[in-house]
């Protein structure tokens, strides 16, 4: 009898406690798991943080993720000869081990991305306002993540189920095709234009949040990227014409390139990776992929792989010759160098000396005299690069190595709105005075005088002078470079793969950094090289290493793997290829 009352009361108070279930709240807040979070646009809210602040690790683009590409670039060498030379030389083997981070960590923004969109429905019209905005940033950084990841490896797995993920066959994706990643690119992008608020709205909006025009950016970039050169036209017209926010080239060239309230987030930029600038930041000096730490520094290491090895630098990535002639070969209106010059390669030139819009010919804090040579590499000599460091803003007397520089990174710019404008209205229209006058708009910012359209009579040379002289004078020693060759299939003809070559071609030296360099004495000159000389059709994009395919057995390599020809691909869809073209005709 004692057991059955016993047992009696038990039952009744499980019953209580059950009947007022709803009432108790009995998760741990501290121990969230996929089943309780995400429910409410606050921790979606979270979600959306945790993407963003994984663009800005070392694989995406904290470090390796954004100087790999700068390395693909004709216009920049690996001065060190060692940390990136498989990068620049194009030849990276499958067991090379630093060429799966940026799989890593795009891969993981991609996964934070699909679990907030799997909580936010197919149905745009029914979410309130913020929802819109939450779903419209989890859209454009998995776009941004796949855009990357298709630029740089070509055919990926496409994952965009968060529910894929309860398997074992969802976690061990195959392969996707390079057109069908870049279908979900387009199709992220085009949604995450309609969701998005513009940067007029002021707020956080106008501080670094991906806005409609971001969208728009990319999306027109996107579409360029598979020469759907119509429809990126339309797409860079309305940001142009203000459809999604104010943009404006800034007055001053060299502000894209400083730290400060002042300076970043400015009325150029369409959207930037988001450091804390140096003197706020925390003290821990994470890498990937740990950064859990609240002492974080957040802080990227573009300065120390560009840094000068005098000045404390790491001393990897230097400005090709062919970039530095470049610029000597036209001057302003008023007889000067062009002031891009100074804010992409820190070389002493005796304009500066008495130049009131910089600091003149300064390297960190020191005063640089004309007999003055500083080196990227203190073996291998090199032009330093300035853009993304401190070289030229004053602010220090070195670098400060490691995840340190404060400087946050445009990665599109109002100028790219514009001269991506040219280039499509040249490719649907031909060479046109529109075409003309959007190019001439970014020249007066650097006081050269206007192109005039009567001496562009073909499409082929206009396009020779927005891919080798505008482009590259615009955005000389950025990220970007690389994607564009691909776009452009300057590997796929042997008139442009030699032009490649050339710009390409440096001297392991550390005298006469600016001189010239033919390509002709590459095998003759135990000190010259060229960064495209090792390249093999298919290496236009990283292979897919074997730390990936060996966790994986269901990927397969690429056209890195397999030294595949891409041209056939790009044939096959019509595109065609600029031949290489004189513009002193």
């Amino acid at each position: 009898m004692k057991l059955y009352h016993i047992s009696l009361a038990l039952l009744l108070g499980l019953g209580t406690l059950t009947s007022c279930n709803d009432k108790l709240d009995l998760d741990n807040p501290n121990q969230q798991t996929s089943a309780t979070f995400g429910f409410n646009a606050d921790d979606l809210e979270e979600s959306v943080v945790a993407a963003y602040n994984h663009i800005r690790m070392e694989g995406s683009y904290a470090r390796v993720g954004y100087t790999i590409d700068m390395c693909r670039g004709d216009e920049v060498w690996n001065s060190s000869q060692v940390w990136y030379l498989p990068f620049d030389n194009l030849n990276l083997p499958v067991s090379g081990d630093i060429g799966w981070w940026v799989w890593r960590e795009w891969y993981y923004t991609i996964n934070v991305c699909n679990f907030g969109l799997s909580r936010t429905g197919d149905d745009d019209s029914k979410l309130s306002d913020r929802m819109k905005d939450i779903k419209g940033q989890l859209l454009f950084l998995r776009a941004l993540a796949y855009y990357n990841l298709a630029g740089y490896y070509q055919d990926v797995p496409l994952i965009t189920d968060y529910n894929t993920y309860s398997s074992l066959d969802g976690l061990y994706a195959t392969n996707n095709t390079f057109d069908e990643v870049m279908d979900q690119v387009e199709k992220d992008f085009k949604e995450a234009v309609d969701l998005l608020p513009s940067r007029d709205k002021g707020g956080e909006w106008a501080k670094g949040r991906a806005t409609c025009g971001a969208a728009a950016g990319y999306y027109a970039r996107a579409l360029m990227q598979r020469h759907k050169y119509s429809e990126a036209l339309t797409v860079l017209k309305d940001i142009i014409n203000k459809k999604y926010g104010s943009y404006k080239l800034m007055a001053n060239y060299g502000d894209n390139f400083r730290e400060g309230a002042q300076y970043e987030n400015n009325d150029e930029s369409l959207f930037e990776v988001q450091f804390l600038d140096y003197g706020t930041q925390g003290t821990d000096d994470e890498w990937t992929p740990v950064n859990t730490s609240k002492n974080a520094t957040q802080g990227s290491a573009i300065e120390s792989n560009c840094g000068p090895g005098a000045y404390g630098g790491w001393a990897d990535l230097s400005a090709s010759p062919w970039l530095y002639q470049l610029f000597k070969q036209e001057r302003t209106k008023s007889g000067k160098l062009d002031p891009r010059l100074y804010w992409t390669i820190g070389t002493y030139e005796t304009d500066w000396d008495n130049d009131d819009q910089t600091l003149g010919n300064v390297c960190y804090k020191s005063k640089m005299a004309p007999t003055d040579t500083v080196v990227t590499n203190n073996n291998n000599g090199g032009l330093p690069i300035c853009k993304y460091t401190n070289m030229r803003t004053g602010l220090y007397d070195k670098v400060v190595t490691g995840l340190h520089d404060g400087i946050n990174l445009r990665l599109m710019r109002y100028s790219d709105v514009l001269l991506r404008a040219a280039e499509c209205e040249n490719e649907v229209n031909g060479p046109t005075q529109q075409a003309i006058d959007w190019i001439n708009e970014v020249r007066r910012r650097a006081g050269l005088a206007d192109l005039k359209l009567a001496d562009f009579p073909t499409k082929d040379k206009l396009f020779e002078q927005i891919a080798n002289v505008e482009r590259p004078k615009e955005f000389g020693c950025e990220f970007g470079r690389g994607f564009d060759l691909l776009r452009w299939g300057f590997f796929y003809s042997a008139d442009r793969l030699q032009q490649l070559k050339e710009h390409g071609t440096y001297r392991c030296s550390i005298h006469h950094a600016k001189d010239p360099v033919s390509y002709d004495l590459v095998g003759k000159d135990p000190e010259v090289k060229c960064s495209y000389d090792t390249y093999v059709p298919g290496h236009e994009f990283l292979p897919i290493v074997e730390t990936l395919t060996n966790k994986n057995p269901n990927l397969k390599g690429n056209s890195a793997n397999n030294s595949t020809d891409n041209s056939e691909y790009f044939k096959t869809n019509g595109w065609t290829v600029h031949p290489v073209v004189s513009l002193s005709k």
